[in-house]
């Protein structure tokens, strides 16, 4: 049943702009809606109202970056008929305003040597740093093991955020030498869910060329109470279709790109 939740998410990337139900969308995968809402949250891990508000604010992501469009009226075209909903969403998702998430795309460019992809060259890895927990930190941890076969890469950033999309502020951001073992401490008690992301420049039949090939991993959701201790394993795999798109603004985990997998 992949075929049906990827054509559906063909139809969001298409008609992101359209005011589109959860009818639409299973229409558009020619099931009932019911069906359609477990499949589609088993295949992506995520349900398809979060998956298609993913697709618009990255969407809006790129006409920041690329045009010189308004807010009020990125808004409209992705779909959102309220401009205060719309940066409130953002914000939330991304990390920062669209204004200034415009601003942080520029000064990327301008101020710093960027690879293909728009992206800073990655730094030396570093041990783990704290980004302001939303909660009271404690003596919890987690660690393991990140592979990634048949690809040669330099580092990866980690990232242990709130939700299943790579979006908001991250309780925690590190980056690790790949392949190798990693390790996290000091994460606050909750549930959580750890990212990975890295650049691959392998070839890949999805990206075209002069554009990264994106390396991700999630798991969870992983839960924390006093002195958790868990190991984690994790193997990164290219960005495919089913992923919902990158939406933080973190440097470094946010690609500056297209989606990988999206069809033209």
């Amino acid at each position: 049943m992949e075929h049906l939740v990827q054509r559906s998410i063909a139809t969001m990337h298409h008609r992101f702009h359209e005011p589109l139900t959860l009818d639409d969308l299973a229409r558009s995968a020619m099931v009932s809606k019911f069906y359609f809402l477990r499949v589609f949250s088993r295949v992506t891990g995520v349900t398809p109202g979060r998956f298609l508000s993913a697709v618009r604010l990255h969407e809006a992501k790129r006409l920041l970056r690329n045009t010189s469009l308004n807010v009020a009226d990125i808004s409209a075209r992705v779909g959102y008929s309220s401009t205060g909903t719309f940066s409130r969403r953002f914000s939330e998702s991304v990390g920062v305003s669209p204004t200034k998430y415009r601003c942080l795309a520029y000064e990327r460019r301008s101020t710093r040597p960027t690879t293909a992809d728009g992206l800073q060259p990655s730094a030396t890895p570093h041990a783990a740093a704290p980004v302001t927990p939303a909660r009271q930190t404690g003596p919890n941890t987690v660690h393991g093991t990140i592979v990634a076969e048949e690809h040669t890469l330099d580092s990866v950033r980690l990232g242990v955020f709130s939700s299943p999309i790579l979006q908001g502020h991250p309780v925690t951001t590190a980056e690790v030498s790949a392949p190798g073992r990693y390790f996290l401490p000091e994460l606050p008690s909750g549930v959580w869910y750890l990212h990975a992301v890295a650049r691959s420049d392998a070839a890949a039949a999805v990206v075209p060329a002069g554009e990264p090939q994106l390396l991700v991993d999630m798991v969870g959701p992983l839960r924390f109470g006093q002195n958790t201790d868990l190991h984690v394993n994790l193997s990164l795999r290219p960005f495919t279709w089913s992923r919902p798109p990158i939406l933080s603004a973190l440097e470094g985990l946010d690609p500056l790109g297209r989606v990988p997998g999206r069809a033209a």
